[in-house]
């Protein structure tokens, strides 16, 4: 019977704290009383706008690499890339003779 009471007592309490755990709101964010940051992005992007109609719609470029782009990709897909020049091992700073000798 003692271990009935036990039990029953260890639920009681174990339901107890699980129904007053739900009660605490952990989150900063859902808080009442907390310094609530709303739209502030959107004010610091307004503020650093030199232009504000750019943040409606934005502006292109003027000059663009485009030909550049297209002149290398026209190369790769006809199979005339161009080669890579051959790196060397520069002799500079090399110091002392080759292991076999």
């Amino acid at each position: 019977m003692t271990s009935l009471k036990t039990a029953l007592f260890t639920l009681g309490c174990g339901a107890a704290v699980l129904s007053l755990a739900a009660c605490d709101i952990s989150d900063p964010l859902l808080r009442g009383g907390q310094y609530e940051l709303t739209h502030v992005n959107h004010a610091n992007l307004v503020a650093m706008a030199a232009n504000p109609a750019d943040l409606v719609r934005g502006t292109g470029e003027s000059v663009t690499p485009g030909n550049t782009s297209t002149t290398a990709v026209d190369r790769l897909y006809n199979g005339k890339v161009k080669r890579l020049p051959q790196a060397t091992l520069s002799g500079v700073g090399g110091g002392g003779a080759a292991a076999g000798e």
